[in-house]
């Protein structure tokens, strides 16, 4: 009678569990995104999570935790617990960057969260003030070279993309310029429109609008063609600079540890959201180009990430100092 008592119970819960497991979510999911609002990151974490939520039934919240350069919401979202309803939506300084240049960094990529997928990827696109004395990019380089490490050149954050695309150009042209970081890659538009800073390495999405209305000077363009949104604007390498072929991109991770069927449909969500045709046309609209790639995928691709922006920060002596 025991034994039979016994094994009703293991039954019993074993029926539970499944049943617990097959309800994911039941509860809200939180979508930590480590910069401010308004930036490239921002803007995809909530256009995915409103087609995410309409999918599962549960609201998607995006919770901005800037600072550090993405270091205090990755470290925040590792110290989550490993059950679905908290993902990061982060862009390439926190995934592939940052252990290069923060000493003591509290996360490791690969050793504290499970990678879901690379949601999105563009090219950057070079910007200036419209009356920076420089339409191409052979003027802007003979204006570098006049003046030395004088042009400031806005980013982000240290170690985001634009900054690190700076860099390579820098060593690969034989130029120099003073780098101004900001705390999120809106603030840092923000000051290139209003003339406080003279040159900035843009994602094209975020550029776009302003070089349309005149705003913002476009002078070339990070990808390794045109780019669609802009196809009179020339690359960096048909520019006469080559090996600066840089897309910034943006991906989505959870703690490490999810259960294997949350994380599978968690996945699945997500790049069925991204591919819904309305969502990805309009991203095609705005300049991404649609990843959502496996999670053995991206990383790969985040290896190959991180050993390249280790050799640029090492050949630069980039530092945070």
């Amino acid at each position: 009678m025991n034994a039979k008592k016994l094994l009703l119970g293991v039954l019993s819960s074993m029926v539970l569990l499944t049943g617990a497991q097959a309800a994911y979510p039941e509860k809200p999911i939180t979508a930590v995104v480590p910069f401010p609002p308004g930036g490239s990151t921002d803007a995809i974490a909530r256009a995915v999570g409103q087609k995410v939520s309409t999918r599962f039934g549960q609201p998607w919240v995006v919770d901005n935790r800037p600072g550090a350069t993405g270091a205090i919401g990755a470290g925040l979202v590792k110290r989550a617990p490993a059950d679905g309803y908290t993902v990061m939506v982060a862009s390439i300084g926190v995934y592939a960057v940052n252990q290069f240049l923060q000493k003591g960094l509290a996360y490791n990529p690969q050793r504290d969260f499970d990678l879901l997928t690379v949601a999105v990827r563009a090219p950057n696109v070079l910007v200036a003030r419209p009356d920076l004395p420089a339409s191409t990019i052979q003027d802007f380089i003979a204006y570098l070279k006049k003046n030395p490490g004088k042009v400031n050149f806005a980013s982000s954050g240290n170690g985001s993309s634009d900054h690190l695309t700076a860099e390579l150009f820098w060593q690969k042209s034989g130029t120099s310029g003073l780098h101004v970081p900001y705390k999120g890659g809106a603030p840092a538009i923000t000051d290139l429109l209003g003339g406080q800073t003279d040159v900035s390495f843009v994602n094209i999405n975020a550029a776009l609008p302003y070089i349309k209305s005149g705003k913002l000077k476009a002078l070339a363009v990070t990808g390794e063609q045109r780019a669609a949104v802009l196809p009179k604007l020339p690359t960096l390498a048909e520019s006469g600079v080559p090996g600066v072929e840089i897309y910034s991109w943006q991906a989505i991770a959870a703690p490490k540890g999810l259960p294997k069927d949350v994380k599978a449909k968690l996945h699945g969500a997500i790049v069925a959201a991204l591919n819904e045709p309305d969502l990805k046309s309009k991203l095609v609209e705005q300049g991404f180009e649609v990843v959502g790639n496996t999670p053995e995928q991206f990383d790969q691709f985040l290896a190959a990430e991180q050993a390249r922006w280790k050799n640029v920060i090492e050949v630069g002596k980039i530092t945070l100092d």
